[in-house]
């Protein structure tokens, strides 16, 4: 019963994620979250790469909640609490509730040979399409503990009891492998405002191994 209870939570999340259709491709679908901002790029055609940083108000967040490592990638969150284990496995981290919102990563194995900067800036251009067609409120070049990748934040949907998400998109190379990380915080149109910061403390509390 147990297992039956997880597995439909996992699918409840995912669904509402719409994870599921993100991952058949490369491409997922920045902000400086805290509140509503207009959409905007980052500074130049060229992609100034911005820092991770906490505002004083997420800074508490962080400093209030629990470190959840995912063993199995050397990761690590600091989420508040009421954000609980749904499931984890070796290429997939999700936590939360309905109530609080979901923290979803993924772990995509890439050949050796795969382009990373090259699929990492055709992810930047098509975000960047996005933020012009309305779709995203921002998007940037961020790093977060040493790793460069894309952020967004998605526009309010038409549907706002639909899922809005912050996420972001990067590689490393951890025990031999190339992988694609992909991490995103949501919730409901109509929520996400008031969970920017929580959101914000979360994603860049991230610790990630390089090793």
């Amino acid at each position: 019963m147990k297992s039956l209870l997880g597995f439909g939570m996992l699918f409840f999340a995912l669904s509402f994620c719409g994870l599921g259709e993100r991952l058949q491709s490369l491409q997922g679908d920045g902000n400086t979250p805290g509140g509503t901002t207009p959409a905007t790029a980052d500074k130049s055609s060229d992609g100034d790469v911005d820092t991770a940083s906490l505002n004083s108000d997420q800074k508490a967040i962080a400093d209030a909640a629990t470190e959840v490592k995912w063993e199995e990638q050397n990761m690590s969150w600091r989420l508040p609490e009421g954000w609980n284990k749904m499931d984890v496995r070796k290429e997939s981290f999700n936590y939360g509730s309905p109530a609080v919102g979901f923290l979803i990563g993924t772990i995509s194995t890439m050949p050796a040979s795969f382009p990373a900067e090259i699929s990492l800036k055709a992810q930047y251009d098509s975000a960047l399409e996005q933020l012009k067609q309305g779709k995203y409120e921002t998007v940037r070049w961020l790093e977060i503990d040493g790793i460069k990748g894309v952020e967004w934040v998605e526009a309010m949907p038409e549907d706002k009891t639909g899922p809005r998400r912050h996420q972001w998109i990067a590689f490393r190379n951890y025990q031999g492998q190339n992988q694609q990380l992909n991490i995103m915080v949501s919730t409901k149109g109509n929520e996400f405002d008031q969970k920017r910061d929580t959101f914000a403390a979360i994603m860049y509390s991230m610790k990630i191994s390089k090793g």
